[in-house]
């Protein structure tokens, strides 16, 4: 199954994001739009896992997680990747912190005793919106999400990380939790 470890946010900031995406979508511009539910801060995508590893990556994010206490993170700033000549990921920004950058620098490290490859590129925590199929009218879409730069949405308390699963259907993809795991040594839920 296709796994990642990540952070949900809470309804009011996704509904804000949705639309966000709803204007920029009168752009037309060729963008696959992610729907607002399934809008979340990824921190580790480990891609095809087997079953039998999903409890041994609980327990590792368990011992990761029990000395972070819950902590804030803002939602702010929208944008492209790589480029803005030629852009593929359409962004919602998180600021960036140490604690943010910690959780993930050690959940990353934590995967590798499980096979998983270390990220070979700089954390850099964004909500991926879109994913841009061609050029067609992406300059329209550029100058719109250029008004939308530094808007701020937000902060919320991070309680939580969650292991997901992601089944991709024609619709789309579709998101599941496996496992929450409460920061600062809480009770989990499965």
């Amino acid at each position: 199954m296709r796994c990642f470890i990540a952070i949900e946010l809470p309804g009011k900031i996704k509904r804000d994001i949705g639309a966000l995406i709803e204007i920029l979508k009168g752009c037309h511009g060729d963008v696959r739009w992610v729907p607002s539910e399934n809008i979340h801060l990824t921190l580790k995508f480990l891609g095809e896992t087997p079953e039998h590893l999903l409890a041994k990556i609980g327990e590792l994010l368990s011992k990761i997680v029990v000395s972070y206490e819950p902590f804030y993170i803002k939602i702010c700033n929208m944008g492209m990747f790589p480029t803005k000549r030629h852009p593929r990921v359409i962004w919602v920004g998180v600021e960036d912190s140490e604690i943010l950058r910690g959780l993930q620098n050690a959940i990353d490290d934590s995967m590798m005793s499980l096979g998983y490859e270390k990220e070979g590129r700089t954390f850099r925590p964004h909500l991926t919106i879109g994913r841009v199929r061609s050029q067609k009218g992406i300059s329209h879409l550029i100058t719109k999400l250029d008004s939308f730069k530094t808007r701020e949405l937000g902060s919320t308390r991070v309680e939580n990380i969650k292991l997901m699963r992601s089944e991709l259907k024609p619709t789309g993809a579709e998101y599941y939790c496996l496992r929450e795991i409460a920061l600062g040594g809480k009770v989990d839920v499965e």
